[in-house]
């Protein structure tokens, strides 16, 4: 399968998440895509409790970061979530990073996703079957 942008996160930037330079920490690039993630599954109907109910958890197994052009306090950006769905029992996440006021990529986080059976602690061997049973709305998620 290809990707596709499903989901969009609106995010502002908050004083908290600023270093000495001015501009956004590199760690915290991290966490408005961990928000996005979660925000896409709780679009998809699968919120932690439904995934923990059901014995499954995704997890992060490789994330890198490429930035692009610095945000600063009170920016207003999005975090898009695309998903690319193979065959095995991963996916790879691209999640662009893009300035409101012009449209400039921030960043990009790239990841390779799994869905860990909590019971079992190995990944679950055909995700997409599973998350398309247990989402209310597939399509959230590229499936």
């Amino acid at each position: 399968m290809s990707a596709a942008t499903t989901h969009r996160t609106e995010l502002t930037v908050r004083g908290y998440e600023i270093d000495a330079l001015g501009h956004v920490r590199h760690t915290v690039y991290l966490d408005y895509a961990e928000h996005a993630r979660w925000e896409c599954l709780r679009a998809a109907g699968l919120s932690a409790q439904t995934l923990l109910t059901h014995g499954v958890m995704p997890i992060m197994l490789e994330t890198t970061i490429s930035y692009r052009r610095e945000l600063r306090y009170d920016d207003r950006f999005t975090v898009g979530c695309e998903f690319e769905w193979g065959t095995g029992k991963t996916a790879r996440i691209t999640q662009p990073l893009t300035r409101l006021d012009d449209g400039d990529a921030a960043a990009e986080v790239r990841s390779v996703s799994g869905l860990l059976d909590l019971a079992a602690r190995k990944l679950v061997a055909d995700p997409i079957e599973r998350l398309r049973t247990l989402a209310t709305d597939p399509s959230a998620l590229g499936l």
